[in-house]
């Protein structure tokens, strides 16, 4: 519903545009647009990554999202260039608009918007959420054009669109590339905001048995769902269950929701350390069997 009412908007909002020769109104348009690209990915993608994982994505198709805002983020850096191009010449040259035109567009889009807003609401999903918000900045972006448009229609004073236009374009680039900036960190495989790994280490090396902690590596899949696997180094001749501990009170230190993956990989103190070859020893030196991911 939410990508229904956004894109038949952006279609009214073209054709408003110009009607009332706002470059105001035209790049609220593209930005309308590009979030039009972005609901109708995150509908379709959404459907898709409930498939659950395949031979070929292990880890489901969650990550096609990053995909979806690369796109979209693309479409709205081209329209928002031509935009400030176009509003750029105005500042030079300003032209005349329908104010009056531009009041009414305003309060449409205050309604479609805000009828998005309460659709999108409802919902429990970090991606409802966060698109919640943007179409409450769509919706708060109207009133500020409302509010420029009953100005000019007072005082003539057609400086105010192309400045307007410029204000909406420049904070939209602005969300856009602090997203892009996210994208990339996530692409590169960065450890997740938010997580110390340092610290992580220090707690691991904490617990009771652990007198190594190494090639620990974490990354996020899609932003939201994360990844860790890590090593630890313990005495030779533990007990089963003093192994199975520590690797519980590893997890405990994780947020469960956001690691989905967690594996931890134990080996006997004065067994060569690697990312190849190495396998994880249980009580009396056998070999444990490889461990599933665990939540």
């Amino acid at each position: 519903m939410a990508f229904l009412l956004n894109l038949a908007f952006t279609i009214i909002e073209v054709i408003g545009g110009l009607w009332t020769n706002s470059i105001a109104i035209l790049s609220d348009a593209v930005h309308d647009l590009g979030d039009s690209i972005s609901l109708g990915l995150a509908w379709r993608l959404d459907r898709l990554s409930q498939r659950g994982r395949t031979p070929r994505d292990t880890y489901g198709y969650r990550r096609y999202s990053l995909l979806g805002g690369l796109i979209t983020a693309a479409v709205l850096i081209v329209g928002i260039s031509f935009v400030l191009w176009s509003a750029l010449g105005r500042l030079v040259d300003p032209q005349p608009v329908n104010a009056p035109g531009m009041m009414a567009l305003a309060l449409i889009g205050i309604a479609f918007n805000g009828a998005a807003v309460l659709r999108v609401r409802k919902g429990s999903s970090l991606t409802e959420r966060v698109v919640s918000w943007h179409l409450l900045e769509d919706t708060l972006g109207w009133v500020a054009v409302l509010i420029g448009a009953g100005a000019m229609a007072i005082w003539d004073l057609p400086i105010l669109d192309p400045l307007l236009s410029i204000g909406i374009s420049l904070f939209v680039l602005w969300n856009v590339l602090r997203t892009l900036r996210k994208f990339v960190g996530i692409f590169l495989q960065r450890t997740p905001a938010g997580f110390d790994l340092e610290e992580f280490e220090a707690a691991a090396r904490a617990i009771p048995g652990v007198s190594g902690v190494a090639h620990t590596h974490s990354w996020s899949i899609d932003g939201d769902s994360h990844v860790l696997t890590t090593h630890l180094t313990m005495p030779a001749g533990l007990a089963r269950d003093q192994v199975a501990g520590a690797k519980q009170a590893v997890r405990d230190l994780l947020d469960a929701h956001a690691f989905e993956h967690v594996t931890v990989e134990v080996e006997l103190e004065g067994e060569e350390q690697g990312h190849r070859g190495t396998k994880g020893v249980e009580e009396g030196g056998a070999q444990s069997a490889p461990e599933p991911h665990a939540r």
